[in-house]
């Protein structure tokens, strides 16, 4: 570990490379990556198996109250627990995709996780990527970076990233699946998507994983 507890927040949308990055420069930094958007996405699961819709906010509310979110870190590699069950691999399928942006614009269901992100925080030096890392989560974290690209190159990217995995969906689906949720997480009026003031924009669109990595700690001085 380092000398001393950093906080560095890597915010942007889907597919702009924010989780391979915070992935690498947490290795790199000796510190502990908190992927916050599995969070999301293990409560949406929940919900998803539940069969409610989403109209039925206040059945969303009696889940969240009922639901026990926990993190554990195995070899390095964050893994999440649903009410003890390890649902790791479950969470990346695009019905879960669309449920994590749903329920991630209830203010109730963002209190309960972000209380949990800012505990790890204390304790630990921590690279988190989201959507309001710097702007809600962490707003006095040390280092702040918003990673971007184009919405062919997002999408592009996350078409490659499910055929590498298997998984049969189109381009088409993925690029409006990702407008789609552009669109909620920038709309959403608690904790939206944006750009914190003092935050550093990168473009990721013409460059490599490394490439940004370096880009990153020239910033930070490392």
């Amino acid at each position: 570990m380092m000398a001393e507890n950093i906080a560095v927040a890597l915010d942007g949308p889907g597919g702009s490379g924010k989780s391979t990055i915070a992935k690498m420069l947490a290795k790199r930094l000796g510190s502990i990556y908190l992927d916050t958007g599995a969070m999301y996405r293990t409560f949406a699961l929940k919900v998803l198996r539940s069969g409610l819709n989403k109209s039925d906010r206040s059945g969303i509310l009696k889940i969240l109250d009922e639901t026990k979110v926990d993190v554990a870190f195995e070899n390095g590699e964050q893994r999440m627990l649903l009410d003890g069950e390890d649902v790791t691999g479950l969470i990346r399928e695009p019905d879960v995709t669309e449920w994590a942006s749903f329920v991630a614009s209830i203010p109730e269901v963002r209190l309960k996780l972000v209380e949990l992100q800012r505990e790890v925080s204390k304790r630990v030096s921590i690279v988190m990527d989201g959507r309001d890392i710097g702007t809600y989560v962490l707003p006095h974290a040390q280092y702040k970076f918003f990673l971007t690209a184009s919405p062919e190159v997002r999408a592009k990217r996350r078409y490659d990233e499910s055929l590498a995995k298997g998984m049969t969906v189109s381009y088409s689906e993925i690029y409006e699946a990702l407008a789609a949720r552009d669109a909620q997480d920038s709309g959403r009026d608690f904790a939206p998507l944006r750009q914190a003031e003092d935050a550093i924009l990168i473009d990721t669109g013409m460059l490599t994983p490394g490439e940004v990595m370096e880009t990153i700690l020239r910033h930070m001085n490392r």
